[in-house]
């Protein structure tokens, strides 16, 4: 669930409600009662450690490279594929 985040007009609380996508927007402060608006904020989403983007999308990181096989890089028929 999304982590919205909501200023008071009347008292300027700041808070936060995880709310459903089809839930209403709040319209009360939990403290005065006062209306709020919603805020934006910056979002948490960041990319870190290894996976795709380092190994696969990023020019300055290494490309794994795929182990040799002696079939030529075919899979069928492979013994070690069937085990």
């Amino acid at each position: 669930m999304p982590l919205y985040e909501y200023q008071c007009t009347e008292c300027n609380k700041q808070f936060e409600l995880r709310q459903k996508f089809s839930d209403e927007p709040a319209k009360e402060c939990p403290s005065c009662g006062g209306p709020v608006q919603k805020l934006i904020s910056q979002s948490g989403f960041a990319l870190k450690g290894g996976g795709w983007y380092a190994e696969g999308y990023n020019s300055g990181g290494k490309k794994s490279e795929a182990p040799s096989c002696p079939s030529g890089g075919s899979c069928a028929g492979c013994p070690s594929a069937a085990a």
